[in-house]
């Protein structure tokens, strides 16, 4: 696309990338989309210039112990968490939602933005995203592709084989903290400002299928019935979780739904 800013920047030592339209006029509007486990903040790069093209500052980071603050490759990060998902998945996601916090606050002084802020991501980077909307009331508006607002992630199997259970392992101190403190699921009063929170899941998807989604949903009717009315679980049949997070057409329906657009079914 023509016409847009690209930049980068380091904020309290998380590496940030940033896109925004040449023409922003007045304060900007703030999206937040964060990539995969394994990712980095490059692989966002081209949904954060579909943002921009729809008049977004569209920002990514780095999660915490990745990309240029890792020294592990994608296949050891992944053989880490998924051998103790417990101990190491929960710190990820549990740091990265504060880095998130600060991130959104640099960005709303770097750029002049006013107002709320959107955010999204793809599978740990959506449940980030959902996290984020929790403890962030600037959070008005969340896209998750692949992901789940339950953290224990309860049945989930291994990417490469489908019939395998995935062992959950055991938290130290130290990552029980980080759920106690953010999982949504066990956390549906955050949510009393009502964001609106769209799930884009694969129906084939057994590593993070959509059934997590559909209970934070009907959790929160129970508990913040007009939370629950923003929520919307789109289940699409026939994808699995990886050909979820390349689907161009969940792309744009979080697209759609961050800009409030008419969502594609």
């Amino acid at each position: 696309m023509s016409n847009l800013l690209e930049g980068t920047a380091d904020v309290d030592g998380i590496p940030v990338v940033w896109i925004q339209p040449g023409n922003q006029d007045g304060a900007a509007r703030i999206a937040l989309w964060l990539p995969w486990l394994t990712g980095t903040k490059e692989t966002a790069v081209p949904f954060l210039r579909e943002l921009a093209g729809r008049g977004f500052t569209a920002v990514s980071f780095d999660l915490w112990q990745h990309g240029e603050r890792g020294t592990e490759t994608a296949e050891q990060i992944a053989s880490r968490v998924f051998g103790d998902f417990h101990r190491h998945m929960w710190p990820i996601l549990g740091q990265t939602t504060l880095d998130a916090l600060r991130v959104a606050d640099w960005a709303a002084g770097e750029f002049g933005a006013a107002g709320d802020v959107v955010a999204g991501g793809v599978s740990a980077g959506g449940d980030i995203a959902v996290a984020l909307a929790g403890i962030d009331q600037r959070i008005s508006r969340v896209a998750a592709i692949a992901a789940t607002p339950d953290w224990a992630r309860p049945g989930m199997r291994d990417i490469g084989d489908p019939l395998r259970v995935l062992p959950q392992g055991e938290a130290d101190a130290y990552a029980q903290w980080f759920y106690d403190q953010l999982d949504p699921l066990s956390h549906l009063r955050h949510y009393a400002h009502a964001p609106a929170i769209a799930f884009e899941c694969g129906g084939d998807d057994t590593h993070v299928g959509p059934e997590g989604a559909f209970r934070f949903r009907d959790a929160l009717a129970k508990a913040c019935p007009d939370a629950a009315a923003g929520v919307r679980v789109r289940v699409h049949p026939g994808i699995g979780h990886m050909e979820a997070g390349q689907n161009p057409a969940l792309f744009q329906n979080c697209l759609a739904w961050l800009a409030e657009d008419r969502i594609r079914l």
